[in-house]
């Protein structure tokens, strides 16, 4: 997946400049992208602070985190049911 050039925080600071009534195209033109990027910025971030959006972040990696967790404790419970199975 390609990186973009911007933060989160700088894409939230943008969008809160088009709320207050800048124009998006100039905003696009400042920034070097297009609208369509843009909007699809505003349609991901769109409503979310910059604290809000640290918060998000963070849940969406602990939640990564108890995944990995969950699939390597599955392993191990699949390997002991397997040795035992095999023991009978």
């Amino acid at each position: 997946m390609k990186r973009t050039r911007f933060t989160e925080t700088q894409i939230v600071k943008a969008i809160q400049e088009h709320e207050n009534g800048r124009d998006a195209k100039e905003l696009c033109r400042e920034l070097g992208v297009s609208t369509a990027a843009f909007y699809k910025w505003r349609q991901r971030y769109g409503g979310l602070d910059v604290n809000e959006l640290k918060r998000v972040k963070e849940l969406e990696d602990e939640n990564n985190r108890l995944k990995r967790m969950y699939a390597n404790l599955s392993l191990v419970h699949e390997a002991l049911k397997d040795a035992v199975a095999k023991k009978l």
